[in-house]
């Protein structure tokens, strides 16, 4: 394997407690009762349009469009506030670049957002691309932009790594036909799929993409 493709939220950076703070800002708006963490990290994976349908109660699904509106306006403010790489993560990406892996994103989380993140958390390392939503593509579950990917790297897709968190990054990789490593201290309920390789700790990861 030469190339490896992380998703972000869940995988490479914790963000449910600033994503968390922002949907509940949002609904407090409108005297909606507030989520607990468990809540917003069950409406995760498909995007912020997907978590904002997902937030409000049925009777409130007509003012989704100004909900939408005001969740980026309050996680425009809180979203660097408690978000930060998980245990050994930086380390991990900054050896496998040593190594000559070529890395990159692929996010569900908007392009701003994605770009901005990863150069807070990660400025040490080069990534080949880093991709967030796009409203002119596709999201995950659909692989186009992980192929897209591939492309940047110059390589073959049977030499890339795909490394997600959720059922979303899981039904990527099968899409895109990926070598599939999942993170267990992500968002997603990976009991319910049937994996084949889970990495526990950044150093499970490592071994998982050294042994592909």
């Amino acid at each position: 394997m030469k190339g490896i493709i992380f998703d972000l939220d869940g995988t490479l950076v914790n963000t449910l407690a600033d994503i968390n703070h922002a949907v509940n800002a949002m609904l407090e708006d409108y005297g909606i009762p507030v989520q607990t963490f468990e809540d917003t990290k069950n409406h995760l994976g498909l995007g912020f349009e997907f978590l904002v349908e997902q937030s409000l109660p049925e009777n409130k699904k007509d003012l989704f469009e100004e909900a939408l509106a005001k969740f980026l306006y309050y996680y425009d403010q809180y979203y660097m506030e408690e978000t930060k790489p998980y245990d050994g993560i930086k380390e991990l990406l900054i050896k496998l670049q040593d190594e000559g892996y070529k890395l990159a994103i692929n996010s569900n989380k908007r392009q701003e957002y994605t770009e901005k993140l990863v150069k807070k958390c990660f400025p040490e390392i080069n990534f080949v691309d880093i991709v967030g939503a796009r409203f002119d593509e596709p999201k995950k579950p659909d692989p186009k932009m992980a192929l897209e990917i591939v492309k940047e790297m110059n390589l073959n897709k049977d030499e890339v790594i795909f490394v997600g968190d959720s059922k979303t990054d899981y039904k990527t990789a099968l899409n895109g036909g990926f070598y599939f490593v999942a993170c267990d201290w992500g968002f997603g309920f990976l009991n319910l799929l049937p994996l084949e390789r889970i990495a526990y700790t950044s150093s499970d990861l490592y071994n998982y993409i050294k042994n592909a």
